[in-house]
């Protein structure tokens, strides 16, 4: 398998980092998560699998740069599905 870096919102290299890889998905890199109450709400966790903490700007910031036709869409749906307030 091989990656290419997507992006990151830490400063000289840290994590967190994504990456997209060859085979279609995307890998993430960051702190693992070891608080045990956190752990606690993950469900059918497998054997080797771990929980990664990333921030949701990383997320969204990745999204409209590589995906911008998705994610244009994506928000103008969510936008008008919300209810009125008022």
């Amino acid at each position: 398998m091989r990656m290419r870096f997507l992006g990151s919102t830490s400063e000289a290299g840290a994590c967190p980092t994504l990456y997209e890889t060859d085979r279609g998905t995307i890998v993430v890199q960051g702190l693992q998560v070891s608080d045990p109450e956190a752990l606690a709400d993950l469900r059918d966790v497998l054997d080797g699998e771990t929980a990664v903490e990333v921030p949701r700007e990383l997320l969204t910031e990745i999204a409209a740069r590589v995906l911008p036709e998705i994610t244009a869409t994506a928000f103008q749906g969510s936008a008008s599905a919300r209810p009125a307030t008022g």
